[in-house]
């Protein structure tokens, strides 16, 4: 069953067959964190744990890349030994990120599309969000991510807006705290 665990060098086989599946995928835009990875990581397991130590470290202000406008959690949707997809969540918004991007951002690898898992990793994020202090998560889609937008409003996001092509959307996060697997 899928759940939402830390990154892992335990995934690094089939993390790297989901960044040639988003690299391989015509017509979309390759999601930033695949494009974040450091190249040697892609090829060599000491510099995949390094990049895995970066992506844990970055939760902290202390381990935020310099170009990083906020901490922010990332976590894994992972069956087993098998990567779903990624959620990133960030700790507070910038004006940028209240116009483009929001508090959480999220990727499904294109062979596990279709199965509802991008709606259940957002359900399993919103706890980890009110962990982190945030009483109302704000997401935002282009007008024309169907499949995004239907992921969100399945999660009980309500639309509060638009800007600039851009649809706002506010989902108030549990009281409750979240239990997220340690894996190694």
């Amino acid at each position: 069953m899928p759940e939402l665990i830390d990154p892992t060098v335990r995934l690094r086989t089939s993390f790297l067959a989901a960044v040639a599946e988003f690299h391989g995928e015509p017509g979309r835009p390759v999601p930033w964190f695949v494009t974040d990875v450091d190249p040697p990581a892609l090829t060599d397991p000491a510099a995949f744990g390094g990049y895995v130590a970066r992506v844990m470290a970055e939760r902290t202000e202390a381990g935020m890349r310099a170009d990083a406008a906020v901490p922010m959690t990332t976590l894994w949707w992972a069956d087993g030994d098998q990567l779903l997809g990624r959620i990133a969540i960030r700790h507070r918004l910038t004006p940028r990120l209240k116009r483009v991007g929001g508090h959480i951002g999220y990727d499904v690898r294109p062979s596990a599309r279709r199965r509802g898992h991008a709606t259940a990793m957002l359900a399993a994020a919103m706890p980890v969000a009110a962990a982190l202090g945030i009483s109302q998560v704000l997401l935002t889609c282009d007008e024309s991510n169907t499949a995004s937008r239907r992921v969100i409003e399945a999660n009980g996001g309500r639309l509060v807006g638009t800007d600039g092509g851009k649809l706002r959307y506010l989902l108030p996060t549990p009281a409750q705290s979240p239990e997220i697997r340690k894996t190694g």
